[in-house]
């Protein structure tokens, strides 16, 4: 049985809750795991859309998420968002910063996929319930972004 988006959006709200309630102290990591919240542009709407998403790798400057989606067939609206807009913000405990989502490709890709693989197993296992591959996306400082999101 795949997480549904009621499970997604309840997991969500609760830790944005921990997040607003603790004044930030609890709720940016999750079993050992950093936490960003990024803001994206609805691909229909041009409206603000924010989630909770882990961060599965960090080279460099950059943050890596995966549109798992718990395995589902379809990818995340999140990353629909991105794909048409990657301008997207990014907050986290250390801040506000722009970024620019770029989708991973080739053996970038694949040497995520396998660091990501090796940390965490609950992705393969995601991905075995699906034919379609899981984006990796690497959000990186936007080219007029200062490093302190100011």
């Amino acid at each position: 049985m795949l997480v549904s988006d009621f499970a997604f959006r309840a997991a969500n709200w609760l830790n944005r809750t921990a997040i607003r309630l603790s004044g930030g102290r609890v709720g940016w990591i999750h079993k050992g795991t950093p936490i960003i919240e990024v803001t994206t542009r609805g691909r229909h709407s041009g409206e603000p859309r924010s989630t909770l998403l882990s961060v599965v790798a960090q080279p460099g400057d950059a943050f890596a998420v995966i549109g798992s989606r718990g395995g589902d067939t379809k990818h995340p609206a999140w990353f629909l968002n991105m794909r048409d807009n990657p301008a997207v913000t990014v907050r986290n405990r250390d801040g506000i910063q722009q970024m620019t989502a770029r989708l991973t490709g080739g053996d970038e890709r694949t040497a995520l996929w396998e660091q990501i693989a090796a940390k965490d197993d609950h992705y393969v296992r995601f991905q075995r319930k699906t034919d379609r591959q899981f984006p990796i996306v690497l959000l990186e400082p936007a080219d007029d972004s200062p490093a302190d999101g100011t």
